[in-house]
Order: structure tokens, then C-alpha cells, then sequence
């Protein structure tokens, strides 16, 4: 099987997923989004939504002539847990991130009750 962010690496199939994070969708439904958003081809769009549900993102049904896609959330699981353990390198700069802006908002209200 593909590597998770290989998969995740394309801006469409990320996409994609971020639409399909709602709940289930057509294939149409996805198609036009898509299409509107990077201007690619309906084609196209099924492409990405083959490389997702073959390498187990994504879950189609048939209900008529219709294919609706959902997310799998297995293989997203097991990206989070390979990103998990670079953490360490990104939580303290998140951390001091948080303590600098309610640092800031503090001088903010600080000085606003000063104006008043």
C-alpha cells in the first residue's frame, strides 16, 4: 500500500477529504466542488476519488445510478500516528506560540482599560 502522505501530499485528494469530513457525498456533488475549486475535469475528480478508495481513504456505495463516497478513517489514524512521533519537534513552538498571544491579548485589555 501507498504511504499515507504520499496520498495526502495532492491538494485535491486533501480537499477531498476535507469535503467529505461532513458526511457522504456524490460523486457529482464532489466533481462540481472540485472542478469549481482547481478547475479540473470531472474525469479527473474520479481519478482522485479511485486513488482514495483504493488505498482505503475513502468508501463508495452504490444507491441507484448514483456513487457516494464517505470517508474511511483508518488510514488517517495511521498518518496521526506517524506524525505523533514528530510532535516533540512542533508542541514547545505551539506552546510558546499560545503563551504569546495571550500575552498580547493581555497588553490589549491592558491598554484599552488605560484609554477608558
Amino acid at each position: 500500500m501507498v504511504h499515507a502522505l504520499d496520498i495526502l501530499g495532492d491538494p485535491v485528494r486533501r480537499r477531498l477529504l476535507e469535503l467529505l469530513a461532513d458526511g457522504e457525498l456524490s460523486a457529482g456533488a464532489l466533481a462540481e466542488a472540485i472542478g469549481a475549486e482547481f478547475g479540473i475535469s470531472q474525469p479527473a475528480v474520479s481519478q482522485h476519488l479511485k486513488v482514495l478508495r483504493l488505498n482505503g481513504f475513502a468508501t463508495m456505495r452504490a444507491e441507484g445510478p448514483r456513487r457516494l463516497y464517505a470517508i474511511d478513517p483508518a488510514p488517517l489514524r495511521e498518518a496521526e500516528e506517524w506524525l505523533s512521533g514528530f510532535r516533540a519537534f512542533w508542541a514547545p513552538r505551539l506552546a510558546a506560540l499560545d503563551t504569546e498571544i495571550a500575552r498580547g491579548k493581555r497588553e490589549r485589555r491592558t491598554r484599552q482599560a488605560g484609554e477608558s
